[in-house]
């Protein structure tokens, strides 16, 4: 019997590589999008005509009730947010709202339907939550055990969604798990993102529609790796007998100079500075100056581990953004 899976957030970056995969996997796919005349709609049909649409809001428990009776899920995956960290210091209640308060609206909208015991729920939790502090391990990389600071009302909000999951899951025995997700990205990525916007600038640089540009500090490192191999991660946690936490992470961190070191590679300039400025408009209030992510235990207990390495996704996205511009 095919499964029936529902996606909130279907048009983000990881929405359209989960919709594929499960697709492929033989699931009938169910996607959740807000708004009557949400432009991202006809985009969504377009490219995975497999997907059926339902308007619901995670912050209309209502609707979300609805979105469960429609689909009759057998696997929830919450992957919608206001997930751009630098906004949501600009509007910190609506990510409140939707990315920390919109999971306890799911998780009520599966107890409430009656599929606290037969569908499995996975929340997309985030690297933002450890905050960069608290880094005792060097070399080591946060983990599952690790404590928690977050250093954005993001990252906030996204906390409380990992706790009232966990709370979920210890009270009425639901399978809902955690994926811990230390930065993926691809050619998917939205212009918001630092990642794409270096891609995307680099491609219109070597095509000669644009100058240079602009970008806030140089030196956070992160953990970088492919979105299309962690939405993988995301459906092996659901596949286990058992719920639990799991952190997804490349354990190799980069700073931002040298995916600008790559990237520009790509289009035959070695020497990205006379390209790059910094605006203290892109800075943030409060920076979180590393993340990096242990992934031992999901790589033993879920055989998952990423495909693509760093020089290998941002050529991927250079390309992409170079046929996109053409």
């Amino acid at each position: 019997m095919a499964k029936n899976a529902l996606i909130t957030g279907i048009t983000g970056q990881d929405g359209g590589h989960l919709a594929k995969l499960l697709h492929e996997k033989g699931y009938k796919v169910f996607g959740i999008i807000r708004g009557q005349h949400n432009p991202r709609r006809q985009i969504t049909e377009a490219e995975f005509p497999y997907v059926t649409i339902i308007e619901a809001d995670l912050t209309d428990q209502s609707s979300l009730i609805r979105a469960m009776e429609v689909s009759k899920p057998d696997e929830v995956y919450n992957l919608a947010a206001v997930s751009h960290v630098g906004y949501s210091f600009k509007n910190p209640q609506l990510t409140v709202d939707v990315t920390g308060k919109g999971v306890l609206n799911m998780l009520e909208a599966i107890r409430l339907s009656g599929g606290e015991k037969s569908v499995r729920f996975y929340q997309a939790s985030t690297s933002e939550m450890f905050g960069g502090l608290d880094y005792n391990r060097p070399g080591k990389g946060y983990d599952e055990d690790s404590l928690f600071h977050p250093r954005s009302p993001y990252g906030v909000a996204k906390l409380y969604g990992h706790w009232i999951t966990k709370n979920y899951r210890e009270s009425y025995d639901m399978h809902a798990s955690c994926g811990i997700l230390f930065n993926h990205e691809g050619e998917r990525r939205g212009l918001e993102f630092v990642t794409r916007k270096i891609s995307n600038a680099v491609a219109r640089i070597k095509l000669g529609k644009q100058d240079y540009i602009e970008l806030g500090s140089l030196d956070p490192k992160r953990d970088w790796g492919y979105a299309g191999d962690y939405v993988e991660g995301m459906w092996r946690i659901l596949q286990q007998d058992k719920p639990d936490d799991y952190v997804l992470a490349t354990g190799e961190t980069h700073t931002i100079g040298e995916f600008l070191d790559l990237a520009f590679k790509e289009i035959g300039i070695d020497d990205w500075k006379p390209y790059v400025k910094q605006n203290p408009a892109f800075m943030r209030p409060a920076e979180v100056d590393i993340l990096l992510g242990n992934p031992t235990k999901a790589e033993k207990v879920l055989g998952w581990k990423r495909q693509v390495d760093f020089p290998g996704l941002v050529k991927m996205m250079v390309d992409h953004d170079l046929k996109l511009e053409s």
